[in-house]
């Protein structure tokens, strides 16, 4: 029993503080818990009011330290005036309760235009359907002048329309929807400049890097008299390029028969000529033949005649002392 009342006055020592660096002695081996002295509170509570502050002020500083992403610029409000903005990446620190942060971002984002319908130079109406990527690049201004990315990207939405509807409607719809002959590459050019212009004009903090029309389209109303019109101007093409072909044939084959003819006439012509000259010759050598043995010709001549008046059926009456009959007798002096 004593060792245990010497560990309990040991262990009650060291609660009140009270703790002995020297060995007890034989007259304190029993403990009177009457003459303890009693535990003192406000120690306790001193400790705990000074773990307290030091816990708050750590909250407070933690608090009050942002971190500016290498993605993002931080804009520094005081009482919602913009004091500061960071640009460069790091742990960044803010006077606590007075000052606020925002984040925006600094790379580059793509908007999506709502669709709106706009008349073109021949007073045809189309829908545009367009996007455009664009930027901060003055976070200072856009909290500033715009609030809120909300409203600047309302603004910037609203200058494109006003763009394109004033810059389409210079263009007719066939400009617009041609692949071959459309304006739309400088058309965008255009576009994104002039936004840009206004933009900067009402310092907004932001650029548009560029602007596309991603899609052009008919109201539904008009889409089947657009459709049938594209028809009937496709079939008149078509019979203009087949009457053009119908003459272009005509006039070819009109050339065609002259030239034949003309070939033809030429043809003839050189022909006659030649047969004219052969039997001029052949007429020349008979004479020259001839002329060298009268009689021989005179039978020859008789003989061809009656190679034209004598045939199968032939009959001829001739007198017995005809010279003609006496040749067809056989009968020759």
């Amino acid at each position: 029993m004593d060792q245990k009342n010497k560990d309990l006055e040991k262990f009650l020592n060291f609660l009140s503080g009270k703790s002995k660096n020297t060995a007890p002695s034989d007259g304190d081996n029993v403990i009177k818990m009457s003459k303890k002295d009693p535990l003192n509170p406000k120690k306790y509570i001193s400790l705990v009011v000074t773990l307290t502050v030091v816990f708050a002020i750590a909250i407070i500083l933690f608090a009050n330290v942002y971190i500016v992403k290498e993605s993002e610029y931080a804009v520094v409000r005081q009482f919602g005036e913009v004091v500061k903005f960071e640009r460069d990446p790091g742990l960044k620190m803010k006077v606590p309760f007075i000052q606020s942060v925002t984040t925006l971002p600094k790379n580059q984002m793509t908007y999506n235009i709502s669709e709106e319908e706009i008349n073109t130079k021949d007073k045809k109406r189309i829908i545009i359907d367009n996007y455009a990527v664009w930027r901060i690049t003055d976070p200072k201004a856009l909290i500033s002048n715009a609030g809120t990315l909300t409203k600047a990207e309302s603004r910037m939405e609203e200058f494109i329309y006003s763009v394109i509807r004033t810059e389409l409607g210079q263009l007719k719809y066939d400009e617009i929807i041609n692949d071959e002959n459309s304006s739309r590459g400088s058309l965008n050019d255009r576009v994104t400049a002039r936004v840009n212009e206004l933009l900067l004009n009402d310092k907004y903090g932001i650029e548009v890097v560029d602007v596309r029309i991603r899609r052009t389209d008919l109201p539904a109303e008009n889409e089947q008299s657009v459709f049938t019109r594209m028809v009937s101007e496709r079939q008149s093409t078509a019979q203009l390029y087949l009457s053009e072909g119908d003459a272009d044939k005509r006039r070819i084959e009109a050339q065609t028969d002259r030239e034949v003819q003309e070939m033809l006439a030429t043809a003839n012509k050189e022909a006659a000529l030649i047969q004219a000259e052969g039997e001029a010759e052949a007429a020349k050598i008979y004479n020259s033949s001839f002329s060298k043995d009268p009689e021989f010709y005179s039978l020859y001549r008789t003989l061809e005649s009656y190679k034209k008046t004598v045939g199968e059926d032939t009959v001829i009456i001739l007198p017995s002392t005809s010279p003609y009959a006496k040749v067809l007798s056989g009968y020759i002096e």
